[in-house]
């Protein structure tokens, strides 16, 4: 029989081989509907999956009344806005490059940290986040650095892939009193189902609902690789994996889903993999590693997810 760590090191890498394709999935969805219809599509799905996972587990009941107000902030912050984030700059951007990009994100939760919660950046931290900081531009620039003296960076929808990161690190610091006193199935089906319903609000003041019969295949293919695979199962297999594992033994598998997205997009998407890529990736790897090797800093990478 399997030992508890082997079903662990299983779902960590199931999710972050969901987590690396889901770029790939939004590219294709976004490019047949709004991005709004593929989060509420996706989130529809991923709170029913997550639903039946909280009552599976006895953990389905509804949350108090002075709670909503609090889910519902973090339904704002991390489903509605910053899907919409990365979902709109994924119509521009490549899936390669926004997966880079959102590797960045432990730079930003360390930068919150040291200006919220007044921790202490060591140097070699400090020198992370400027590594991580010229690996995303030489990313969105392809190595081509002038055009940030010519007022462009890279392609319309890199920025808001750019803003997705910060806005992950607010999301994260909000959610950890919520994680320390609810399971985190629980938790992230009341954040989900709070960000899918706002979602609801647009789709009805919109054409959300008329465009869903414009997916086709490949389109429903990509929706449900997002609700079922990225949003239900790889996130019940990552938060049962951290009962079980160190969090710094999960968080480095993080590490390679950049590397997956830019496999998957090269082969599926046909994008370029250019040297300036992999020199820009691995240079915010390294500094997200620099960042995230103090084990005193609170907002650790391996606690949040952002896809």
């Amino acid at each position: 029989m399997k030992s508890p760590r082997f079903y662990a090191y299983l779902g960590v890498t199931l999710a972050v081989l969901a987590w690396g394709g889901s770029f790939i999935a939004t590219k294709f969805a976004v490019g047949q509907v709004s991005p709004v219809t593929v989060i509420w599509l996706r989130f529809g799905i991923g709170v029913i999956i997550l639903g039946l996972a909280a009552r599976l587990r006895g953990q389905l009941a509804w949350p108090k009344r002075n709670e909503l107000a609090y889910f519902g902030l973090l339904g704002l912050i991390g489903i509605a806005l910053h899907q919409w984030l990365q979902a709109t700059g994924l119509e521009t951007s490549q899936a390669s490059t926004t997966a880079w990009i959102v590797a960045s994100t432990p730079v930003f939760m360390a930068l919150l940290g040291w200006l919220v919660l007044k921790e202490n950046l060591e140097a070699l931290q400090i020198a992370g986040i400027a590594l991580a900081a010229c690996g995303v531009l030489v990313v969105v620039t392809q190595g081509d650095l002038m055009q940030l003296l010519q007022g462009r960076f890279g392609r319309p929808g890199d920025f808001l892939i750019l803003l997705s990161a910060p806005n992950w690190a607010v999301f994260s610091a909000l959610s950890r009193r919520g994680l320390q006193r609810f399971p985190a199935t629980q938790m992230m089906f009341y954040v989900m189902t709070s960000g899918w319903l706002l979602t609801t609000i647009f789709m009805f003041s919109g054409a959300g609902f008329e465009e869903i019969a414009l997916l086709n295949r490949d389109g429903w293919i990509g929706v449900l690789f997002l609700g079922v695979a990225c949003s239900g199962i790889a996130y019940i297999g990552w938060y049962d994996a951290l009962q079980v594992l160190p969090a710094s033994q999960a968080g480095a598998f993080i590490y390679l889903e950049p590397l997956v997205t830019v496999i998957v997009s090269a082969v599926v998407l046909d994008e370029p993999v250019s040297l300036a890529s992999l020199l820009g990736g691995g240079t915010i790897l390294v500094g997200v590693w620099l960042v995230n090797r103090f084990p005193q800093r609170k907002l650790a990478l391996s606690e949040e997810r952002s896809e």
